[in-house]
């Protein structure tokens, strides 16, 4: 493989782990957003944007660790027989199927940046009596669906080498 393939393979790699490895954390912030949620309903006035604020923290917690989860394989797989299969032979499928993927993924990327234009453009806000500005999230949502792309394109790479049989390891 050329070493500008190599080297895409690289950054891309280890940009995601390190997103992945941030984005672990976002769990904790949910956590700390929904015990506070808990203690405002039962002990002060509840608190308008705890709702809210959970879902927007774990759409960045899932589409931030997307790229990180396909990285490390740990996606949903339905497992009839690519178990068994050799090595080539898993990365022969694989680089046939990572189209649908690709066409997913650049759909949602097409789909995600005409919806954040949107938000921006029209100062969009959420319909809540807290009624933030969508863009911010609609940013990260942008944001994680490239990288996971990004991703999927690395994997495309070390799949089709493996495939060559010339692995890039």
């Amino acid at each position: 493989m050329p070493d500008v393939l190599r080297t895409y393979v690289r950054v891309v790699d280890r940009f995601n782990r390190g997103v992945g490895r941030v984005t672990m954390y976002l769990i904790f912030v949910m956590m700390g957003i929904l015990l506070w949620s808990s203690m405002s309903k039962a002990f002060f006035l509840p608190s308008l944007w705890t709702l809210e604020m959970a879902q927007f923290v774990m759409a960045a917690y899932f589409l931030l660790g997307g790229a990180y989860s396909l990285q490390l394989d740990s996606h949903v797989r339905m497992d009839l027989a690519y178990g068994r299969w050799s090595p080539r032979t898993k990365a022969i499928v694989d680089v046939v199927t990572i189209f649908m993927l690709f066409t997913y993924l650049f759909f949602l990327l097409y789909g995600g940046i005409s919806s954040t234009n949107y938000a921006i453009q029209y100062n969009e806000t959420s319909y809540s009596s807290w009624s933030p500005y969508m863009a911010p999230i609609k940013i990260v949502m942008v944001i994680g669906i490239f990288l996971t792309l990004l991703q999927a394109t690395s994997i495309f790479i070390k799949d089709l080498a493996v495939a060559l049989g010339r692995p890039l390891a």
